[in-house]
């Protein structure tokens, strides 16, 4: 094994900034620039730790990828290392898309930008479903694990059933189930090896009360000078609660957040929140920065006692905050935990079966994008225990079928790039807008 090199900080930021503008692609494309950038071309951590490391971070709510620049950066140069390595992941793409959240907001009611963004959200149908396959692909290797799939789906589709209490469920399920029934989950013993030195109990306490109070520092003056009744005190409570069970992603916690913010708190519309994703897919950053995109658009529309524009600038820096604030107390708190939490099969089972209930979420989710984007109209059917939503297949939006037919053929036939495949469907927008 080839020995590890430890840059100097200066290093480590320059090189971090040039990974935070070049991380388009989400998780997958994400953890594979910095496996090049880091281990390939510069050594800076070796293959076994980066795999440890990465199976640490999927462990954890929020984005994977993130929280493992922000590990390394932690285990180059401490606190300062995981938070430069973990902010300059973040910022370049939370300030594309805080620009083009602006400009969205302020031409959304023009004809021509309503017909760019109808060929994103066609678009964005596709990449979901191509999402779900992918992840299917990957994680529903066991019968059980494709019950505990459609289980999920079902149970969000049919019944409304909470999100936190569906992937929260499944994961104390695989803990159980890898307990007593392993095979079912595909997973393997824990190697059983043992970690020397003390358990870091008050290095993780003392984390944990300091990032508590930096996540909560901008509720207690939201409280104090707006109160509870302002919009800003619900962006900050929703999107505190989703950064606690955002496992899986952002496709997986994304018809969730659908879900609370266009039927619950009434902030945008489905086809707005499609526009969002779409926005997120084309920037740089996770792609749970669509968080932001909400957030914005929720303050810019209810703004007093301040203007729109400095009303969505405040809902864009709560919600990058209460977002990715957790995320690093999570990774300062359990990163000396690290070896051990990779030796509990209990654990491991936990991630599998979430893993695999994550697909019945995107399914669910796919199937939402699928009735928002093409119909104009939806039923609510309510009987019973059952709640769910049927098309009214009379309002079918021809145009936006013709663009998602087009990008499911560009994407999975011709392989193209998710970039290129929502220029060529906004275009199409464009076009079609002009025969409508």
């Amino acid at each position: 094994m080839a020995e590890t090199i430890n840059p100097d900080f200066r290093e480590m930021v320059r090189v971090f900034t040039r990974i935070g503008f070049l991380s388009f692609g989400g998780p997958a494309g994400q953890i594979a620039l910095m496996h090049r950038e880091l281990v390939d071309e510069r050594r800076w951590v070796d293959e076994a730790q980066y795999l440890h490391a990465l199976n640490f971070c999927h462990l954890l709510p929020g984005p994977e990828a993130q929280q493992l620049a922000t590990w390394i950066g932690w285990k180059l140069h401490g606190l300062r290392g995981g938070l430069a390595a973990g902010l300059l992941f973040v910022l370049p793409g939370a300030l594309v898309i805080l620009a083009l959240t602006i400009l969205y907001a302020f031409a959304a009611k023009l004809d021509w930008f309503a017909a760019l963004f109808l060929g994103i959200k066609a678009a964005v149908l596709a990449i979901v479903v191509q999402a779900l396959l992918r992840i299917a692909g990957r994680a529903l290797d066991t019968e059980f694990k494709r019950a505990l799939a459609l289980a999920a789906f079902l149970a969000l589709f049919l019944f409304s059933a909470p999100f936190p209490l569906v992937v929260l469920g499944a994961g104390a399920l695989g803990m159980i189930v890898a307990a007593t029934r392993p095979e079912w989950l595909a997973i393997k013993a824990g190697t059983g090896s043992h970690v020397p030195g003390p358990r870091p109990w008050g290095q993780s306490l003392r984390t944990v009360l300091a990032w508590g109070a930096i996540w909560a520092a901008p509720m207690v003056l939201i409280l104090v000078t707006l109160g509870r009744d302002h919009v800003l005190w619900d962006i900050g409570s929703f999107f505190s609660q989703l950064a606690v069970v955002t496992f899986g992603g952002a496709y997986a916690v994304l018809a969730y957040m659908a879900q609370e913010a266009v039927q619950g708190y009434g902030w945008l519309s489905a086809g707005e929140m499609a526009d969002g994703l779409g926005l997120a897919e084309t920037t740089p950053g996770p792609l749970i920065m669509v968080t932001q995109f909400v957030g914005t658009l929720a303050a810019f529309r209810s703004p007093e006692p301040f203007t729109p524009l400095v009303a969505g600038l405040l809902g864009a820096v709560l919600t990058t905050w209460v977002t990715f604030a957790p995320c690093f107390l999570w990774i300062f708190t359990f990163a000396p935990w690290i070896e051990r939490m990779e030796n509990s099969p209990r654990l491991k089972g936990g991630l599998a079966a979430l893993t695999a209930a994550v697909v019945g979420v995107i399914a669910n989710l796919s199937l939402w994008f699928f009735i928002h984007v093409l119909f104009a109209r939806v039923e609510q059917i309510t009987s019973g225990p059952f709640h769910f939503g049927l098309p009214v297949w009379a309002s079918l939006d021809w145009r936006a079928a013709v663009l998602a037919a087009l990008a499911a053929f560009l994407l999975f036939r011709l392989k193209w790039s998710i970039i290129r495949v929502l220029a060529v469907a906004a275009m199409g927008g464009l076009l079609l807008g002009q025969i409508a």
